[in-house]
């Protein structure tokens, strides 16, 4: 028997569906590097918009679509809402992502 004949095509089809949602997901700059700054640590609203420079009703429409497709997860404190990544597919592709096409960071030179 080839190995080709052992694959369940109905779970083959399954998770190519799942992997086209992410990388739709992925396609979207501002998602991307929501998703790559949250892959590095859990940020509020506000971090995210200083440090990405996306204004507040891009953003909120941006985590929203993050939210939906159960890519991240928030938590309340006081009147802040922290984003945090929560799928693991998606940290697992983050850091191919940024292995392949972020430059290594510089170190400061004190």
């Amino acid at each position: 028997m080839n190995a080709i004949a052992s694959i369940d095509l109905d779970q083959l089809r399954h998770a190519a569906d799942s992997a086209c949602r992410m990388l739709k997901v992925l396609s979207n700059p501002d998602r991307l590097l929501l998703l790559c700054r949250l892959a590095q640590a859990e940020a509020c609203v506000s971090e995210l918009e200083a440090e990405l420079g996306i204004v507040q009703p891009t953003l909120s429409q941006q985590l929203g679509v993050l939210r939906d497709e159960a890519l991240v997860s928030t938590r309340r404190e006081g009147k802040r809402i922290h984003y945090r990544l929560r799928s693991p597919q998606a940290l697992a592709i983050m850091g191919v992502l940024q292995t392949q096409f972020c430059p290594p960071r510089k170190e400061k030179k004190r």
